[in-house]
């Protein structure tokens, strides 16, 4: 037990700024294949490096997801966005809608590992609005992002409600219970769902689309 509970890392943070050293045990663990868990704008989330062909491969056996199932991925802003899909609609837009609790659709750039979601040509993409993930995805690049759940089971606001799947994970950062227990969260997941990858205006609720990229 003592071994589990050192992967646990209590979040702070020094006048706003994110504490470098979390960062560097999180980019570390990363790069070496690892999957962490994080706290995001909405839930708790697993998240490994897209660049990482056997990390994906863990993650999906990990939460028993079916494979069919994509993996959105989480950037640090909308610069960071524009490398790996192909935007069709103004910034204006996007700035409106993002940091936030929203997946936007866009076609996948050639530039995306090509193990990732190997049978969809778009990508969901997430800006969440927290400070922790967006600084790793400046630091990392793109993380793949679901919620820190097997598929079957209802979302998590703190990481006490995930803690069998602590032995699988390598690192879990904990920033504490992240909203008020809703009985509709496995349901809902707090994320709306944005089609503009044919500039189509198209908005729905994440559990509509879990055929797409469910957790």
């Amino acid at each position: 037990m003592q071994a589990i509970m050192s992967k646990l890392i209590r979040l702070s943070s020094l006048n706003g700024k994110t504490n470098d050293t979390n960062l560097l045990m999180a980019r570390d663990a990363l790069f070496k294949g690892q999957i962490i868990s994080l706290p995001t704008d909405t839930i708790y989330g697993l998240a490994i490096s897209v660049f990482n062909d056997v990390a994906i491969k863990q993650l999906y056996e990990l939460k028993a997801r079916d494979i069919t199932k994509a993996i959105v991925i989480c950037v640090s802003d909308i610069d960071q966005m524009a490398k790996w899909c192909d935007l069709t609609i103004k910034r204006e837009v996007l700035d409106d809608l993002l940091p936030g609790p929203v997946t936007v659709l866009f076609k996948r750039s050639k530039e995306l590992n090509s193990t990732l979601n190997p049978m969809h040509d778009l990508i969901g993409i997430r800006i969440p609005d927290h400070k922790f993930i967006r600084d790793l995805c400046r630091l990392c690049g793109p993380l793949g992002l679901t919620s820190a759940n097997l598929s079957s089971e209802p979302s998590c606001l703190n990481v006490k409600e995930f803690l069998h799947l602590w032995p699988k994970l390598s690192l879990i950062f904990d920033d504490g219970t992240l909203a008020k227990s809703d009985p509709m969260r496995d349901q809902t997941f707090g994320n709306t769902l944005i089609d503009e990858s044919l500039g189509l205006d198209i908005c729905q609720k994440e559990s509509e689309i879990m055929l797409n990229i469910g957790g």
